[in-house]
């Protein structure tokens, strides 16, 4: 048999032994990256600082980047005083077959699926690799301090480590950051590829918040959209939630989405506005009910006075302000406005758009570069993961025993903090085409994070007036039978008969415990048909008989 350029290189640069552990005739095509990297680059700025090996250590112009490989990890540690990006480098010969399944660094944007190699993509947080026979795994466990992605080539694994403080060098001071702790996992032949990346998952979450019960219930945005919703019409939504539950200590939730407050998306956050006078007395209400009370918010925006060095440089001239949560006062003002919340006795908490508002970019347009370059936040001794983490343990904290959705937040930063994220971008309530390639997506391909990072929400099942209700009505199938949080969001326009009974049957499935649905067509189709519930396959027909809109939302 001929040899290949890349057996060539990998015989010509002396790999280790222990550097691929796959032959031609292999079953299992894994590449092996628990060892000491074969090449370790700093970068400050735009400056490449090339490192040199010591042992485990790699050092050079002050900074020390500590690399020594364990049993099943390799804890990363950094010192230096001032750093921007670390890259780590495994040579290896990478098999052609691999096909390859990437995380996003926030949402999904109905962008995830199996695809072939391409080396200058980057892939956030982790990344499966199938090679015909079995799937293998590589990735940094949750709650890291540094924001990660691979590259993935012909002739290697890349890690890139961003640690900036926004979008300039992290000023560490010469301490001692835990940055990263790498893992991977070796597929077994037999193994279905979802299996091995629900495995993969509990190993990088090793210690998930999870919600006691199953979450089911009711949001208010996909029919109100945050302009056509008062308290009275949330006591409606309550009476309808509380009718179509079933008996059972396991009550339903009534979300109130944007729209409460006294500027729409915008804080403060200390009171209703005028179709919103009195909230505690609205969740008291709801409670009385039978129904659990939910709220969302947008803790870092706010039109209160707030002094030009305690804003984030992303609302220049704005009557709003973006709150930097390096700045002490700032912070207590978001744990205050978590505090109220919860004591005006909101059971659950939905904080949003923090990845937004802290880079400046949404998830789908951050890539290898998370923001755009040149600023930073007020405190510039910490990275901005470490500020996210901080960020979010604040929320966490003083939200009591609230339930936490984080939404438009980094996923890998939440996991272990809230009890459940919203893991893809917004369904509609007026395009259905958008709620199959965001939610049935999101759905399928962020499965293996359900339980084993936090509790999943691929967003609401909308009930409306705009959606064909055959479409409309899968949609809440699927997610009541997935395992996954199930949120409706009826329009009392829109309700009949047969959708009061199907969402009665939908919250009857939804609000005990299942097995977490299995997309088994995954690897061939970006919004999957078939499903494995429970110890059967259901397929689903996602399009209208004239196919998708050119014009989808």
């Amino acid at each position: 048999m001929p040899i290949s350029r890349r057996d060539l290189l990998a015989v010509s640069t002396a790999l280790p032994a222990a550097a691929i552990s796959h032959s031609l005739d292999s079953k299992v095509a894994h590449v092996d990256i628990l060892r000491t990297p074969d090449s370790v680059t700093a970068f400050v700025d735009r400056r490449t600082v090339p490192l040199t090996r010591q042992g485990s250590r790699w050092t050079a112009s002050g900074i020390a980047i500590y690399a020594e490989p364990q049993q099943e990890n390799i804890p990363l540690r950094i010192e230096a005083a001032t750093l921007s990006r670390v890259r780590l480098r495994w040579r290896a010969n990478i098999p052609e077959s691999w096909r390859i399944l990437s995380d996003a660094w926030e949402r999904s944007y109905g962008d995830l699926e199996w695809r072939c190699m391409s080396g200058d993509r980057a892939l956030p947080w982790y990344f499966l690799a199938f090679d015909g026979q079995a799937t293998h795994a590589y990735g940094v466990r949750t709650g890291a301090a540094a924001f990660a992605f691979w590259q993935v080539d012909p002739d290697g694994i890349s890690l890139w480590l961003d640690v900036r403080n926004g979008g300039s060098a992290v000023q560490l001071g010469g301490r001692l950051l835990d940055a990263v702790t790498i893992t991977s996992y070796r597929g077994a032949g037999g193994e279905s590829t979802f299996a091995s990346a629900q495995r993969f998952c509990r190993e990088l979450c090793t210690s998930p918040r999870l919600p006691a019960e199953p979450v089911y219930g009711g949001n208010n945005w996909y029919y109100a959209y945050g302009e056509n919703c008062s308290a009275t019409d949330i006591l409606r939504d309550t009476a309808l939630m509380a009718e179509l539950a079933p008996a059972g200590t396991n009550r339903p939730f009534m979300v109130i989405d944007d729209g409460w407050s006294p500027v729409n998306t915008t804080g403060p956050w200390d009171r209703g506005n005028e179709r919103f006078p009195d909230m505690p007395g609205l969740a008291a209400s709801m409670k009385k009910q039978g129904v659990r009370p939910g709220i969302w918010l947008r803790p870092l925006l706010t039109r209160a006075a707030v002094p030009e060095s305690a804003r984030l440089r992303f609302a220049p001239g704005s009557r709003d302000s973006l709150l930097d949560p390096t700045v002490p006062e700032n912070l207590e003002t978001v744990r205050n406005d978590i505090r109220r919340i919860a004591g005006w006795g909101f059971e659950l908490i939905k904080h949003d758009y923090t990845s937004f508002d802290l880079l400046g970019r949404w998830g789908s347009h951050m890539g290898a570069e998370l923001t755009d370059p040149g600023w930073h936040f007020a405190d510039r001794a910490r990275t901005t993961a470490e500020i996210t983490l901080a960020l979010y343990r604040a929320i966490r904290e003083a939200a009591g025993d609230a339930l936490i959705i984080g939404c438009n937040t980094f996923g890998h930063l939440g996991a272990g903090i809230f009890e459940l994220q919203r893991t893809g971008d917004d369904t509609s309530g007026t395009d259905f085409d958008r709620t199959r390639r965001m939610g049935v997506n999101t759905l399928a391909f962020r499965m293996p994070q359900h339980r084993a990072f936090f509790d999943l929400d691929a967003d609401c099942a909308p009930v409306t007036p705009n959606l064909q209700w055959d479409l409309a009505s899968r949609w809440l199938d699927l997610v009541a039978h997935s395992s996954t949080a199930l949120f409706v969001s009826p329009d009392p326009k829109a309700l009949t008969p047969e959708s009061r009974n199907a969402i009665r049957r939908a919250f009857a499935t939804a609000s005990k415990p299942q097995r977490s649905a299995e997309a088994i067509d995954w690897m061939e189709n970006t919004t999957p048909a078939r499903w494995r519930i429970g110890a059967k396959s259901t397929e689903f027909d996602w399009y209208p008989p004239d196919g998708a809109s050119l014009f989808a939302d």
